[in-house]
């Protein structure tokens, strides 16, 4: 049964269509990074099949109640800059509230472990750097334990090493048996990492499938305008866009 499922699903935005006819469904244990160029509605997408703004067609999320929504998917957005002085424990322990029940010290700890946060246990979020307010966000989302995870951009202010750690996470929830749904810019990352892409582009999805078959450089000429470099290598696939065409 799918985690997600989306059909002949559009978004039009002060009258101007973002991307229309779009029709998926994301199973359990799939990792699939959201890939496209700025403006192409990676985000749009995420928001619309949560409910959050307006869509036309069907969204197997976005008519669920709250709490129901709350129990079938975690969702990060872009936005992650903390305010208050809130504790990190506790900020991620919000997580394991989310879906209407009592704090769950054992899932906080998971995924405080999983992300490298022990050493801030007590510290105040909001003294954390940007990098590491993204991290205690991610955990937060992944203590919420959801079939599905959904983020927008989550890497993006990450140092190499953890946006490295935390792809392995979201890859580690899809051998467990869960899904992630990632939007993501760094191309190299989404291969290595991803079982599977989606490139929106052109107004709809224009390539759905395993990493090596959407990272084609047809598809990055007419999606990204670049040109690419995509090889087997002995430590996994490595892909690297080059130029401007």
């Amino acid at each position: 049964m799918s985690v997600l499922s989306l059909k002949d699903f559009s978004v039009t935005l002060r009258d101007r269509s973002i991307f229309e006819g779009v029709t998926l469904d994301i199973q359990p244990g799939e990792f699939v990074g959201l890939i496209g160029p700025n403006g192409a509605g990676k985000t749009t997408l995420m928001r619309a099949a949560l409910g959050l703004i307006a869509s036309e067609g069907d969204s197997s999320l976005a008519g669920l109640s709250a709490q129901a929504r709350a129990r079938a998917v975690a969702w990060m957005p872009q936005a992650r800059e903390i305010a208050w002085p809130i504790p990190v424990e506790n900020l991620v322990a919000l997580g394991t509230q989310a879906r209407g029940g009592a704090a769950d010290t054992d899932a906080t700890d998971v995924a405080m472990a999983r992300m490298g946060l022990e050493p801030f246990r007590g510290r105040a979020a909001s003294r954390l750097s940007g990098g590491e307010q993204a991290r205690a966000l991610i955990a937060r989302a992944l203590a919420q334990d959801t079939p599905l995870l959904m983020a927008d951009e989550p890497i993006a202010g990450l140092d190499p090493a953890h946006q490295i750690s935390t792809m392995s996470v979201f890859a580690e929830l899809a051998q467990e048996g869960r899904a992630a749904l990632v939007s993501l810019h760094d191309l190299g990352l989404a291969a290595r990492h991803c079982t599977r892409l989606i490139l929106l582009a052109e107004g709809g999805v224009m390539a759905d499938g395993m990493p090596e078959a959407v990272l084609t450089p047809d598809n990055m000429a007419r999606a990204f305008g670049v040109s690419v470099w995509h090889g087997q290598t002995d430590d996994g696939p490595v892909f690297q866009p080059l130029e401007v065409l």
